[in-house]
């Protein structure tokens, strides 16, 4: 579908206010193939306006940004830009190149200490390699480069994804104190509330406009759907009446009244279009199982470090059946580490975990592990055989179960490898729904779904009368499920408050320390945890012991950047297709990895249960 650069057209749209916009869509019609993406779109920006691009996924929302930057032309239609306009774009999965950081934050023309600064402000340090990095490192890297070039125009595609709540805040900010416009995609509802004053709603092949922020845009397309409806419904009456009124017309009179049967069949391909148009939502629905035992799961005394890195110290924590938590907290501070200390998946340093009787656990990982690359995605719905799966005691052909969660016929039989992030989700969510489950545990469940999809989500959790354990950055999210929030700071302390993201802000408004605790966290994914200065008892272990106690806390502090940078390649929809081997290699050597990890806790947690008994 890619094509040549547009042209900018001369004229410049006019708009209402009687400001130039900085860049302008006219009449852009877009296929591909015999698919028409885009009929008769109409978009402009206006200096300093910050706007939001909503629509379902496959809309074309990424497609009518890279028009917008030029990188696709439309099959017609007019773009116009200012003069002189500088203007940046943030794809969905950017890439980092040059040697360090600070050389990629430059190349687009920032001068040095323009670049220092930004990366500062995103918690990163210019010196640091481009290799290896995280998502949320990837990310931020980004964003920094943007606000150092000081654009007119901010493109941001999905800027939140592999974000924490204080990173979130930090573009939230830069954004506030930028003069540049501003288009944004995102699913991150809060983000977009605070961020946005237009809206653009891209549906059914054109762009709806509204000249308010996203906090106000969702009653308004509620309410334009509401009218669809009701107009689709008087369109199926009329056919009625027509259909009725032409034929009986016909036997009466023996005459065709070729003007009313042009008449009727325009009203028909009108309803057919608008049938076509209409997008099949997910059916999400959760069977809770048996019940489970009042008490889930009740931890006292917990505590767990790796190396000198404490992630918890002294938790005590009581999960009643029903109740959702939501564990908040930055990148790095150890909430999935935690969610596996509360499962019995890893063992703790001191403490008791004890879990509840009767549990069905069912579990959504964030890294997608549960996801075989190679697997098809009728193969990761059947992993026992056969065609057909259980939905709430029913048995469900593999295909129509799939269908429910908007997977195409033709993907059935793709490997997982070659779905996107958004579809790898659904396909998690899919499976999770053919079991029944008593306690959900859902680690970054948003990341790369839609808005619509969250809704749908977000209802089948509120109806879910199971138990719930949520790791997420999306506050809003957190906000409308939360029983309880538990938040982590990254050195160890741990805090626990009724209801959501805001209700524990306003119980503990200090609790994040936004300079010192990322500053520290910042320093501790930088380099590796130095080991301690042996202690006295530390020399009662034999040399071969101390030895691979050492090298267990440096594999420790370093093999999950490494494992990240992998799952971050292999992350990329495209890549099993273009080198099926390289694919099979990086998944080897991340599997690789995982296990030398586990080791490497092992090792360390017996040695140094070793030491101490020796001491």
């Amino acid at each position: 579908m890619s094509k040549p650069p547009a042209k900018s057209a001369n004229p410049a749209p006019t708009r209402s206010s009687g400001r130039p916009p900085l860049i302008a869509l006219r009449d852009v019609q877009l296929s591909d193939g015999p698919v028409q993406m885009f009929e008769g779109v109409d978009i402009a920006l206006e200096p300093r306006q910050r706007a939001a691009l909503v629509g379902r996924n496959g809309a074309g929302k990424s497609t009518l940004m890279r028009i917008l930057t030029g990188a696709f032309a439309p099959d017609s239609g007019e773009r116009f830009l200012q003069p002189g306009l500088r203007m940046v774009y943030v794809p969905q999965e950017p890439e980092i190149t040059g040697a360090t950081l600070l050389d990629h934050v430059t190349a687009g023309g920032a001068q040095d200490w323009e670049g220092e600064s930004a990366l500062s402000t995103f918690g990163l340090d210019g010196a640091k390699s481009t290799k290896g990095l995280s998502g949320g490192e990837i990310r931020r890297t980004a964003l920094a480069r943007a606000f150092a070039e000081k654009p007119d125009l901010l493109l941001l595609d999905e800027p939140t994804n592999h974000l924490d709540v204080f990173a979130i805040e930090t573009l939230e900010k830069e954004i506030a104190d930028s003069g540049a416009a501003l288009l944004v995609v995102s699913h991150d509802r809060a983000f977009l509330n605070r961020v946005t004053d237009r809206c653009f709603w891209l549906a059914h092949r054109k762009v709806r406009v509204f000249d308010q922020g996203f906090a106000a845009f969702e009653p308004w397309a509620e309410k334009i759907e509401a009218e669809e409806e009701e107009a689709f419904r008087r369109l199926s009456k009329a056919i009625e009446r027509e259909t009725y009124t032409f034929y009986r017309s016909i036997t009466a009179r023996r005459t065709r009244n070729e003007g009313r049967a042009r008449q009727l069949e325009a009203m028909r391909a009108q309803k057919d279009a608008l049938i076509r148009d209409q997008t099949r939502g997910m059916e999400l629905v959760l069977d809770s199982g048996n019940v489970s035992g009042k008490r889930v799961v009740e931890v006292k005394g917990l505590s767990k470090a790796f190396g000198a890195r404490t992630i918890v110290k002294d938790l005590s924590l009581r999960i009643l059946r029903g109740d959702r938590l939501a564990v908040v907290g930055p990148n790095g501070a150890g909430k999935t580490t935690l969610v596996k200390l509360l499962l019995g998946e890893l063992a703790a340093d001191a403490g008791e975990v004890t879990l509840g009787t009767g549990l069905q656990t069912a579990y959504l990982d964030q890294a997608r592990e549960d996801l075989k690359p190679t697997d098809t995605l009728w193969d990761a719905l059947t992993p026992t055989g056969g065609d057909q799966v259980m939905v709430r005691g029913q048995p469900m052909h593999v295909a129509a179960f799939a269908k429910s969660f908007m997977f195409k016929e033709s993907q059935i039989r793709q490997p997982v490898a070659s779905l996107s992030g958004g579809e790898r989700n659904r396909l998690l969510l899919a499976r999770a729904l053919t079991k029944p489950a008593n306690l959900l545990v859902l680690d970054e469940p948003t990341n790369d779904l839609d808005i619509e999809t969250l809704d749908l989500l977000e209802g089948m959790l509120e109806d879910y009368d199971g138990t719930l354990i949520l790791v997420s950055h999306d506050r809003d999210f957190i906000d409308r499920l939360a029983t309880s929030t538990l938040g982590l700071d990254g050195r160890g302390r741990a805090a626990e408050a009724p209801g959501g993201w805001s209700d524990f802000n306003r119980q503990y408004p200090d609790f994040f320390d936004r300079g010192s605790a990322r500053a520290q966290l910042r320093v501790e994914a930088a380099k590796p945890a130095a080991p301690e200065p042996p202690k006295r008892a530390a020399v009662k272990l034999t040399f071969k012991d101390q030895r691979r106690l050492e090298e267990a806390e440096k594999e420790i502090a370093t093999l999950p950047a490494e494992i990240e940078a992998l799952e971050t390649k292999l992350s990329d929809p495209g890549l099993y297709a273009r080198d099926p081997k390289g694919f099979d290699a990086l998944t080897a050597q991340a599997d690789a990895l995982r296990a030398r990890l586990a080791t490497a806790e092992e090792d360390w947690l017996a040695l140094e249960e070793k030491r101490e008994g020796l001491g």
